[in-house]
């Protein structure tokens, strides 16, 4: 007598296991694989990918396309979730050749930074300019304070004009806010001035709707107007005699305040955006105020120059000379606004890239090089192994080759060629020996300054074997059905209940 099968699941809910499973699994990764592949290097092309509100986006960027993707396949959202965040005798190999730069030569690591800059724009659309924008942004990490914060960095778009008008400032820019009438009478540019930066609403509030005060005599009312008029007066006259002569506030600043100000040799700016007032405040010291109660010299802001200055069709602030500069703002110039976009994500990149060669040292040559050596040496090191380890690890060395092969077919070189090139000068000794783009040959990369940090190889390597090693374990997917909480009720049937009256 057969048992009776024991039904654990919800009805609708989909089950696929066992082998068909696993290669399921492993498909749908090579697909995402295949998204990225073509943008690898610096001859790797663009994707144009749209969303479902018809946003264009441009990039090569893997990341940027991982993000973008509506991926559904669980193992393939896996791969995608691994790879937004990005094994031990690969890492151990890697710390034994790599090269150590001693930060105390200043000298040589802004060489080696400028270098690694370099190396992440080549593959990006601006790598015509890349040791333009390579010395911007060494320059712009180096005027960090020691967290190397991503935030002290300001990256401002502005349409119009070439890339090579693209500026860095050292301290806060930012475009001009929402003003009222009187802005315009206000002074542009002042020397050694000191900045009241508030979190403070100067205007007069509107009535509340539901609000009441009865009053018998015209007095009675004159006097709760003037009662609102003398609050924002005292506001006013106290910011005016701490001596600020820029006022910042990331709450409204009426019309009212602004005419005082303007008759006052004072400016104002109200709205201004949370971040670019802290940054501010990390540049020209001082701290942001809720009241003007205590508006002392000490926790006034100063810098050397305050201009507003016309940048393309925008005006933006400039605060310049800051004593305490520990943030800077890179201002970016261009034509179309996916191109700025892509723009602003490979400065992004190089950005992160010069944070990690800052906080580690140890620098490694790219272009498929350090990926060839470590393909030689775990090849070495597998025939030292007996069993059917010695078939994983070679089975690791020949997927770490897929790295200068992609090289190759981006450029639309002999790939086969070219690897068997590389193989040999491998097993020479050539240990820096990699892809030499421009020549269609090999070329050892480390005289070529396309130097990356061993960190960053170091973290792709991880996460590349932690996310095979996790679609490999998994060999059943369960999708539960779709719930149905918030479906309306069903009429009800029956005893006079839930009829429609």
């Amino acid at each position: 007598m057969m048992p009776t099968p024991v039904i654990l699941l919800k009805e609708g809910t989909d089950s696929s296991q066992g082998i068909p499973q696993l290669v399921s699994n492993i498909s749908a990764c090579q697909v995402i694989a295949e998204a990225v592949r073509t943008t690898l290097g610096p001859r790797g092309m663009d994707k144009l990918i749209v969303d479902g509100r018809g946003k264009a986006t441009i990039s090569n960027d893997g990341a940027t396309i991982l993000k973008l993707l509506d991926v559904v396949h669980p193992a393939a959202k896996t791969l995608v979730d691994i790879a937004k965040s990005q094994d031990a005798e690969a890492v151990n190999k890697i710390k034994e050749i790599a090269v150590t730069v001693k930060k105390e030569d200043k000298v040589e690591q802004r060489k080696l930074l400028e270098k690694c800059a370099m190396t992440a724009l080549s593959s990006k659309l601006i790598s015509q300019q890349k040791a333009f924008f390579a010395k911007m942004v060494v320059d712009a990490v180096m005027m960090l304070d020691d967290l190397l914060q991503l935030k002290m960095i300001g990256i401002k778009k502005v349409q119009g004009g070439a890339l090579e008008e693209s500026q860095l400032v050292a301290g806060v820019a930012f475009k001009k806010t929402f003003s009222y009438a009187g802005f315009e009478m206000q002074p542009k540019k002042y020397h050694n001035p000191m900045i009241a930066l508030l979190n403070v609403e100067l205007e007069l509030k509107a009535e509340k709707d539901n609000a009441e005060i009865r009053v018998h005599t015209v007095e009675d009312y004159q006097a709760i107007v003037d009662a609102e008029w003398n609050i924002l007066y005292d506001k006013l006259e106290r910011i005016y005699h701490s001596g600020a002569k820029v006022v910042l506030s990331k709450l409204p600043i009426g019309d009212v305040a602004t005419q005082y100000f303007a008759d006052r040799d004072m400016f104002c700016a109200g709205r201004v955006p949370e971040e670019d007032l802290k940054r501010t405040m990390m540049a020209c010291g001082g701290s942001i105020q809720t009241s003007v109660n205590a508006l002392s010299s000490d926790v006034l802001g100063r810098c050397q120059v305050f201009e507003e200055t016309q940048i393309g069709g925008e005006r933006y602030n400039f605060f310049t000379g800051c004593p305490k500069a520990k943030t800077c703002t890179i201002i970016l110039r261009g034509g179309a606004e996916q191109f700025m976009e892509e723009t602003e994500r490979s400065l992004h990149d190089a950005i992160m890239i010069v944070r990690r060669a800052i906080k580690n040292d140890s620098v490694v040559a790219g272009g498929g090089a350090i990926e060839m050596e470590l393909s030689k040496y775990l090849r070495d090191y597998s025939r030292t192994i007996p069993g059917k380890q010695q078939l994983l690890i070679g089975a690791y060395a020949k997927a770490l080759e897929i790295i200068p092969r992609q090289l190759c077919d981006n450029a639309g070189f002999d790939a086969t060629n070219i690897l068997n090139k590389l193989r040999a000068r491998h097993a020479q000794g050539g240990t820096w020996y990699g892809v030499d783009i421009n020549n269609e040959d090999i070329a050892d990369n480390f005289e070529a300054f396309v130097w990356e940090p061993a960190m960053v190889r170091i973290n792709a390597l991880t996460a590349a074997s932690e996310a095979a090693c996790l679609i490999v374990s998994v060999d059943e997917t369960i999708k539960n059905p779709r719930s149905t909480v918030d479906a309306p009720p069903a009429a009800g049937r029956g005893r006079g209940r839930g009829r429609p009256h």
